[in-house]
């Protein structure tokens, strides 16, 4: 450290040449808001000046614009479907340098194990991967999934050099109330001069006081306008999300001030590997909040030094002396092309395309060891909805939103059984405990999906990631779920009693031990199957049908113990008996 320091003091004080220099380019100052002259001096990985100097390596910028790495502020990297490794990859392809990631998925089914396997399988990777350890293993006490974590389980980490805090603490009522455990994890967390993110889905602008006293201090849960004030209000950074399911720029971007928008960051929080390759990462969030109008310097700052700022991270999200050599080179601002990308001082991608020697980065460590599925055998009687009345609650799925709808209408019953209608969109959703063998099936009504036949199942159900499969008759629902058994956790498409593709996840059935090339043509086939079933196509039906069973999130979902109220936050009777 003091050999690189020195050096890079005196490739400051121009005594030495540095080791590259970038010139002829327009530095976006995220500082400043403005557009900078000056060439750019690299000492091994960190910026050491701007202004004139001269290198032992020149690079003509040609005029094309020099910008900090980009940075998501909150994903599950699980939710890729990708390995660690394999998710680095796509998001250099977009200009991103620094992710903050939460393992909260891959925790609920493995625990610690699933925590250290991420950390393991993350290091000495071409992207910065920063850790906020999962809060809330279980999401909430009613759930049922493979593993629990208290305080005392989540110690140990903080030791690690990339663990930044506690992830989004999402059990509202257990912080409200003020619980012993949820206060142990805060006190842990703040004794180790750590962070803590907010999950304050529904939460009303009285009760978001509550977070923001336990010195809670993001969120990124705002999906209105009102919300989004909220939380700017009461001094939290407002993280604006646009993932696969939940698209909430275009409501937000409203909110965002000259005066607040340092306050404001973005955030992917989950995003599948096939919108990942085609759209990006936060890039496609600079491109979108630019298509509506926001300036494009202030949306950049918000991909940058407003992110870093949030996770105080001192050392990246600026093009500036003393900072990590983490930056990108645009061919213009306003449709954010991307002509190259720098990590650490070296070039990584040029011209759309990985360097050699990241594309044949390999992992060391797969964690095909962790569980998958232990649940017990399912049969077509397990499968059955008796019902005493024909009105019901309902699911009703709202596009492009991991909200939901509860509406109470009438369903068809024979001899005392749930019969889906096609006609009405009414369909059988099912939760399968797969982590212990209880048994347990929760059975529940949805609206919105739109299919005309067949089934599809995944293990990918937020935040237990049990079984998860939602279908128009009782035997492809078997079929699917029996298929997820047989290939050890993944996506199944079903259609007529057959099996018509399928997506294995042998990790934790959450992660592909495959390339990300391979896993995102595998879903480009089981987006294109799909259709089979003839259901809607403004939305993305596997990752919608994943967030039916998240409780934390309002109004109804469904977990393998029944149908749960969010509002309530308790289980109630599909059946509407007056």
């Amino acid at each position: 450290m003091r050999a690189k320091l020195e050096k890079r003091i005196r490739i400051s004080a121009k005594k030495e040449p540095a080791d590259i220099v970038i010139t002829n380019g327009k530095i976006v100052n995220v500082f400043t808001g403005e557009l900078m002259d000056g060439d750019v001096a690299i000492a091994d990985d960190r910026i050491a000046g701007i202004g004139s100097y001269k290198g032992k390596q020149i690079i003509d910028a040609e005029g094309k614009y020099i910008v900090p790495g980009l940075i998501d502020g909150h994903v599950h990297i699980e939710s890729s479907m990708l390995t660690p490794q394999e998710f680095a990859k796509i998001l250099l392809l977009h200009g991103v340098t620094t992710v903050i990631t939460d393992p909260h998925e891959i925790a609920n089914v493995a625990g610690a194990a699933g925590i250290q396997y991420m950390l393991d399988a993350s290091e000495d990777l071409p992207i910065d991967i920063r850790v906020m350890l999962p809060s809330c293993v279980p999401a909430v006490p009613e759930d049922s999934n493979g593993a629990t974590l208290y305080a005392k389980d989540l110690a140990p980490f903080y030791s690690h050099d990339r663990v930044l805090g506690l992830a989004e603490i999402m059990d509202f009522p257990s912080v409200y109330e003020t619980q012993s455990d949820m206060i142990d994890k805060f006190i842990l967390t703040k004794k180790q001069n750590r962070l803590m993110d907010g999950h304050a889905a529904g939460i009303e602008r009285e009760k978001l006081n509550v977070y923001s006293a336990a010195e809670i201090r993001n969120d990124h849960e705002a999906t209105t306008l009102q919300e989004a004030k909220d939380r700017l209000d009461l001094g939290m950074y407002l993280m604006i999300r646009e993932g696969t399911v939940a698209k909430d720029l275009k409501a937000l971007l409203p909110a965002i001030t000259m005066r607040n928008s340092r306050r404001c960051l973005f955030v992917t929080d989950d995003k599948l590997v096939d919108d990942l390759v085609e759209e990006g990462s936060v890039n496609h969030s600079v491109r979108l909040a630019i298509q509506e109008g926001l300036d494009p310097i202030i949306a950049i700052q918000m991909a940058t030094i407003n992110a870093a700022e949030c996770f105080q991270l001192d050392s990246i999200g600026a093009v500036s002396p003393g900072y990590r050599a983490d930056f990108l080179l645009l061919d213009n601002l306003e449709e954010f092309s991307i002509h190259s990308v720098y990590r650490n001082g070296q070039c990584v991608v040029e011209k759309g395309k990985l360097r050699r020697e990241v594309e044949r980065f390999k992992p060391s460590y797969l964690g095909t060891n962790l569980p998958t599925i232990n649940c017990a055998k399912v049969s077509s009687a397990d499968l059955k909805l008796p019902l005493t009345s024909e009105r019901c609650h309902i699911i009703e799925i709202i596009p492009n939103s991991i909200v939901t709808k509860e509406v109470i209408e009438k369903v068809p019953v024979v001899d005392g059984y749930f019969q889906p209608s096609l006609e009405k969109d009414q369909l059988k959703l099912v939760v399968v405990e797969r982590h212990h063998q209880t048994g347990n099936i929760g059975k529940a009504i949805v609206k919105g999906f739109g299919f005309k036949r067949g089934a599809i199942a995944t293990t990918i159900s937020h935040d237990s990631h049990n079984i998860v499969a939602v279908g128009t008759n009782d035997a492809d629902l078997l079929s699917a779920i029996q298929e997820l058994q047989e290939i050890k956790g993944g996506i199944v498409v079903v259609s007529e009693g057959k099996v018509v593709a399928t997506l294995p996840l042998p990790i934790a059935g959450l992660i592909s031990d495959q390339d990300y090339l391979t896993v995102y043509e595998q879903l480009k086939i089981l987006n294109h199957k799909v259709q089979i079933l003839q259901g809607y196509d403004t939305f993305n039906p596997f990752l919608t049908l994943s967030f039916l069973s998240l409780t934390v999130i309002p109004a109804l979902k469904l977990t393998d113990k029944g149908l749960f109220d969010f509002q309530s936050f308790s289980y109630k009777d599909i059946s509407l008996n007056l």
